[in-house]
């Protein structure tokens, strides 16, 4: 089958839930991989599989919150061309023709599914966001009210695919018969990773103004060994050593690490879940991380602190708590990649038998008729 895959570009998530996917369906189909840009990570994660960069969305902040408002406004020719067809969907959509795609996949990707909505393609959305969009998550009434909002804006910029794959560490009922809630989908990097606790936190923030000063004192003064990602710096301070993103290195370290320390993203706590890797997250001022926090924490995996008002005693308090961490993630479930592409590939089934039925269609009112 011949099949684009659409990515979103912003952070290293979507694009490593991707390579995973992407990596079993070369095996047996034809692809064309589509990746927003934006200044995202996924592209070169990505270029292997010959990656083709299209317009993508960016997220604006206000410090080191995500502001809707900026968010709207730095995205206004996206959201005219998704609105009217024109611009970037017309140059996706001439994509898709020249390919002869047969199915498109989005993993938060918007263009891809708009494109294909007007060419006729049938569209497969497999990503975690759809727990919120498609899904019945628990959340206070505060935090109901932003996903609720969210759900509206998801659906409004990437529209209603005829299948649905949500991918999460935590289950919420569907509000649709054809949304698959399957478990986290895993890097194969990740799978094959030697379990080990070498004493350091691996600490992740997927934007460099979310690592604050507070957070480097409470490092330095508790004095842990800890190896930093996404800070967007090199060199080492005291007892923290700042590392340049590298996948392998980053797995490695994730692998051998004693605890993670970081933003509340699905990736990193699926990985950290499955490596058995206790969390003290500080999730970004945002529902959806707030909600991911908030099950982990239920899950028994993880603590949550702001990094507002991060201090060596919320970090000290955190080791000190380890092992009950641990226990609780010694009950969790591990990966869903084997229920996830099998997923897959009995909607890729369904397709083909629906569109050999229309071809033979046709045919057999031919045969009938006589003139």
């Amino acid at each position: 089958m011949r099949i684009a895959y659409g990515v979103h570009g912003y952070g290293r998530g979507h694009a490593v839930r991707s390579l995973t996917v992407l990596t079993e369906l070369a095996r047996r189909h034809d692809l064309l991989v589509l990746c927003g840009g934006g200044g995202g990570d996924a592209l070169p994660i990505l270029a292997r599989f010959g990656a083709v960069e299209i317009p993508g969305l960016t997220f604006g902040y206000r410090g080191a919150r995500l502001s809707a408002m900026r968010t709207v406004r730095e995205n206004a020719r996206m959201l005219a061309s998704l609105l009217l067809g024109a611009g970037p969907v017309a140059e996706v959509e001439r994509l898709l023709t020249a390919f002869r795609a047969e199915v498109v996949i989005s993993d938060s990707e918007p263009l891809v599914l708009r494109a294909a909505g007007r060419l006729g393609i049938p569209r497969i959305g497999f990503d975690h966001v759809g727990v919120i969009a498609w899904c019945r998550p628990e959340a206070s009434p505060k935090d109901a009210l932003e996903l609720g909002r969210d759900r509206l804006l998801y659906r409004l910029l990437l529209g209603s695919p005829e299948h649905v794959i949500v991918s999460s560490f935590f289950f919420a009922p569907p509000r649709r018969r054809d949304v698959t809630v399957v478990p986290p989908v895993l890097r194969e990097r990740v799978l094959e990773a030697k379990v080990r606790d070498d004493g350091h936190l691996l600490v992740y923030f997927n934007q460099p103004q979310l690592f604050t000063a507070d957070v480097l004192s409470a490092l330095r003064d508790v004095g842990v060994p800890s190896v930093v990602y996404g800070a967007r710096r090199e060199g080492v301070e005291g007892p923290v050593r700042f590392a340049p993103i590298d996948e392998a290195a980053f797995v490695e370290d994730l692998a051998s690490a004693r605890a993670v320390l970081a933003t509340s993203g699905h990736q990193l706590a699926s990985e950290a879940l499955h490596l058995g890797k206790p969390m003290l997250l500080c999730p970004e001022q945002s529902a959806e991380q707030r909600l991911n926090a908030r099950e982990l924490v239920r899950l028994g995996a993880a603590r949550m602190a702001d990094p507002r008002r991060f201090t060596a005693k919320v970090l000290q308090e955190f080791l000190e708590g380890l092992d009950a961490h641990r226990r609780a993630l010694a009950r969790l479930p591990r990966d869903g990649n084997a229920l996830a592409l099998s997923t897959l590939e009995g909607h890729f089934r369904g397709l083909a038998a629906r569109a050999a039925a229309r071809t033979r269609a046709p045919r057999r009112i031919l045969a009938g008729f006589r003139p």
